[in-house]
């Protein structure tokens, strides 16, 4: 019984968690507040909007093999995509940008999750994982993917958190 009370507080502290994030609101530049479907697709250096923060895509960078230092790094089992990211934040608390909530995604669909530990290697001040960023303060980061030799990446699936919907940045 112990087991499944702590299973239910744990489950609702994560929703409540979810909910206080301002998860669902999705908007590219000044998308309309009444729109009931997910905003349009934004694309690189276009700002776009999941909840707390406004995210900008400068730029993205594949066919990386290894980032770091000669004595500090580490090899891609591929190749490495690298993808310079601005996050704002537009709420009224401080919110979390964590790197590993971000996606990407190849033209047929098939789904890539960020590499965290890579990406400590690629950004001096770490700023793209487990990072506070207060209320109109901005970072800029790298987010990195270790995706096949063959692949090219279409787009991006930005999130304010693991709860968001998220918004679309196409790479292409």
């Amino acid at each position: 019984m112990r087991k499944s009370t702590t299973i239910a507080l744990i489950t609702t502290g994560l929703v409540a968690l979810g909910c206080s994030s301002g998860g669902t609101d999705s908007a590219v530049g000044s998308g309309s507040a009444g729109d009931d479907k997910k905003a349009t697709v934004a694309k690189v250096g276009e700002p776009a909007r999941d909840g707390k923060f406004e995210f900008t895509v400068k730029s993205s960078k594949c066919g990386v093999a290894k980032v770091g230092t000669d004595l500090l790094g580490q090899k891609a089992q591929g190749q490495f995509c690298l993808v310079t990211l601005n996050v704002k934040n537009i709420g009224k608390e401080a919110q979390m940008f964590d790197g590993s909530s971000q996606k990407a995604y190849a033209a047929d669909g098939t789904e890539y999750s960020a590499d965290g530990a890579a990406a400590m290697y690629a950004n001096k001040n770490a700023e793209t994982f487990l990072n506070d960023i207060n209320p109109g303060n901005q970072v800029t980061g790298v987010l990195v993917f270790d995706i096949p030799k063959n692949v090219k990446l279409a787009k991006l699936e930005l999130h304010d958190s693991p709860f968001s919907g998220g918004i679309d940045v196409t790479l292409g």
